[in-house]
């Protein structure tokens, strides 16, 4: 318990320390979080304009369209806030750069994850709960489940991103592909699942968990259902602890590039 506690003050450490760089430069930090905002609002004008002409989509509404958008938008930034270099882990496996993390005291992972922060981030955490907040106008209770579905949802990108880029530690340089596998989760995961069939949404259940990130979310938003809430935490939990361990045993075969780095 008192380790748990020392990584949550080292977590929100330099959380704190990397919101306060991004302040250093206010107004293209306050640009990208504008611009980030913006664009997932033109989204949303796309389906309430969709929804003006077709009320219905495979069961699903405005409402619960808006909902797997502010989960999903919502988790995402909230993931690449806390753990900005979470994309760029198999370039740093590639390039060596993980000797820096390997002197400190620090898990490896953790410090790797979070010693950056994605500017963009906090504008699509603002968008996730404006549009949630403002189009669907939840309940109280609504709002408390809605936040522990952006924080599932930000565990699963973070597992499921952390296995996709420990691919570099056997395949070489595995940016591309792993930037792809995200792209696709990302995809499919503001996409309501119900319109897809057979092979396609098993895989979104399995190798590319977005039905996980948003539609099990907004099906427990409509009806609470225990049995189901349990198994999106465990879920969650699992494939985080997944991507750690994979992570671990790609850290065995690391092969240092030898680099000094000089950070500020």
């Amino acid at each position: 318990m008192q380790r748990l506690g020392a990584m949550l003050r080292f977590g929100l450490g330099y959380l704190s320390a990397n919101f306060q760089g991004a302040l250093e430069y206010r107004l293209s930090f306050f640009t990208q979080v504008f611009s980030m905002l913006i664009n997932d609002i033109m989204w949303i004008v796309f389906w309430i304009a969709y929804f003006s002409r077709f009320p219905v989509v495979g069961g699903w509404g405005r409402d619960e369209v808006v909902t797997l958008w502010a989960v999903t938008a919502a988790g995402f930034g909230l993931a690449t806030a806390v753990c900005g270099n979470l994309f760029r882990l198999a370039g740093m496996i590639t390039r060596g750069e993980l000797d820096f993390y390997l002197a400190l005291p620090k898990p490896v992972l953790a410090h790797a994850l979070i010693s950056r922060m994605n500017l963009p981030a906090p504008g699509d955490i603002l968008f996730g709960m404006l549009a949630y907040g403002f189009l669907v106008r939840p309940t109280s209770v609504q709002w408390l489940l809605f936040g522990v579905f952006v924080l599932t949802s930000a565990m699963i990108f973070v597992g499921f991103g952390v296995l996709t880029q420990s691919l570099s530690f056997w395949l070489g340089n595995a940016e591309g592909l792993a930037q792809q596998l995200v792209n696709a989760l990302l995809g499919f995961s503001t996409y309501p699942t119900v319109i897809f069939n057979g092979a396609v949404k098993f895989a979104l259940f399995t190798l590319i968990p977005a039905g996980f990130i948003a539609y099990v979310p907004v099906q427990l938003l409509r009806e609470f259902r225990p049995a189901l809430f349990i198994g999106l935490l465990a879920f969650a939990a699992g494939i985080l602890a997944l991507g750690w361990f994979v992570f671990r045993i790609g850290l065995q075969r690391y092969e240092s590039g030898n680099l000094v780095l000089m950070r500020d």
